[in-house]
C-alpha cells in the first residue's frame, strides 16, 4: 500500500497520477501529488517503479502502517527497494 511520498526527493513529474490503474494519486499544481485515496492502492508498485527519483514508498503490506518516517525507512533501505529487486538500477530510464 502506499505510505509515503517524500518531499525532497519528488520532482512533481506527476508520473505515480498517471501510471496508478486505480487513481490512487491526485494532481496538485505546483505541489507533491496528494495520496488522496490510498485504500484503493492494490500495492501493483507501478508508481515506485516509474518514479524516477525514487520518491515513493509503498509498503509490501496491504493495510496501512503507523508511524512511518522518511528517514527511518531511509536508512532501512526501504525507500526503492522494490526497483532494485527487479532490477532497476537508480537512474535508469524508465518510460
Amino acid at each position: 500500500m502506499i505510505e509515503l511520498i517524500l518531499d525532497d526527493r519528488c520532482i512533481r513529474c506527476d508520473k505515480c497520477v498517471q501510471v496508478c490503474p486505480n487513481e490512487v494519486f491526485e494532481a496538485v499544481p505546483g505541489d507533491l501529488p496528494a495520496i488522496g485515496r490510498q485504500a484503493d492502492c492494490h500495492t501493483c508498485f507501478l508508481c515506485e517503479v516509474y518514479c524516477p527519483t525514487e520518491a515513493l514508498y509503498v509498503s509490501p503490506y496491504s493495510t496501512p502502517e503507523s508511524g512511518l518516517s522518511a528517514d527511518e525507512l531511509e536508512a532501512r533501505g526501504f525507500i526503492g527497494s522494490y526497483v532494485r529487486t527487479i532490477g532497476w538500477a537508480p537512474g535508469a530510464r524508465r518510460a
